[in-house]
């Protein structure tokens, strides 16, 4: 007499929750779209208010130091803001997993929020190549790419009042001598500064278009060199700012992406947030019973 064993492959493979899909790439889009348009939101506002980290304006390299910092703490703010409210949405909406532990769901939570958070930032950086490019394509022509340079939106100041003349005609174009003279100037912040020939060559130059005496045009050109130097100075300062403030605002972005998305699959379980996020159960004070 044989003994047929029981079927439990058949049966196992019944109880057996699906596992194949771990990310929900749904939550993680809309979480990412609502991280980017809310954080360029935030971004726009906060340039409209003069929170803004850089800009090509003489006035704001004048500003001080103390608005830069606090420009790029809005920038970091506003980033904590942005992310986590896109990784709460990809946590709250990600749907709940059968048979999966406490842990397991809160790292599968987490990582919704975390890949919400890299496809934002990666429309983020489309968006700003986008605005970046498009001065770009306004130019009138190949010629005036040609005569641009990096000097032109940093010292157009520093190069109108150098080339500024009443006895040269309107239409009298010095597009070629302006960015000419413009490469010199950014020379005035190197660590040797202008050479004396580049200097006397900018005298002869400034002297031919403004019909300046020589004495008048060497004293034009001397502080237009020293206002050159205080404007690098002034833009580079900006620049180590933002780059700063940019690495900070994005690695914290993704920690609040992370606990953000966290406390949406807490709320959307039902669940009670973890201990290290609980920090308002903490504050409120403990009731007493009535008696």
């Amino acid at each position: 007499m044989t003994i047929e064993a029981p079927t439990l492959i058949e049966d196992e493979a019944l109880t057996i929750p699906d596992q194949g899909q771990y990310l929900r790439w749904t939550p993680i889009v809309l979480g990412a779209f609502v991280a980017t348009a809310f954080n360029f939101t935030l971004v726009t506002f906060g340039v409209a208010i003069g929170l803004g980290v850089s800009s090509t304006s003489p006035t704001w390299r004048d500003a001080s130091i103390a608005l830069s910092l606090l420009s790029g703490l809005y920038l970091i703010l506003q980033a904590l803001v942005s992310f986590g409210l896109g990784g709460y949405i990809a946590g709250r909406v990600r749907g709940d997993i059968d048979a999966t532990s406490s842990a397991e769901g809160e790292m599968r939570d987490g990582l919704h929020g975390l890949a919400a958070w890299a496809l934002a930032v990666l429309l983020g950086a489309v968006l700003a190549g986008i605005v970046s490019a498009a001065p770009v394509n306004r130019a009138s022509s190949p010629t005036t790419l040609a005569n641009n340079t990096v000097a032109e939106p940093l010292l157009s100041y520093e190069l109108d009042r150098l080339l500024r003349s009443s006895r040269r005609s309107a239409n009298a174009d010095i597009s070629a001598e302006r960015a000419e003279a413009g490469r010199i100037l950014m020379t005035s912040s190197s660590h040797n500064g202008v050479n004396g020939d580049d200097r006397t060559y900018l005298i002869q130059q400034i002297q031919a278009l403004t019909s300046l005496s020589a004495g008048d045009s060497e004293r034009r050109v001397d502080q237009a060199l020293a206002s050159s130097k205080t404007a690098i100075a002034h833009a580079r300062r900006s620049t180590i700012v933002l780059a700063f403030s940019l690495a900070a605002a994005t690695l914290l972005g993704a920690v609040s992406a992370w606990a953000a998305a966290v406390a949406g699959g807490r709320h959307r379980d039902g669940a009670p947030l973890p201990e290290w996020m609980a920090f308002a159960d903490r504050l409120e004070p403990k009731r007493t019973a009535a008696p």
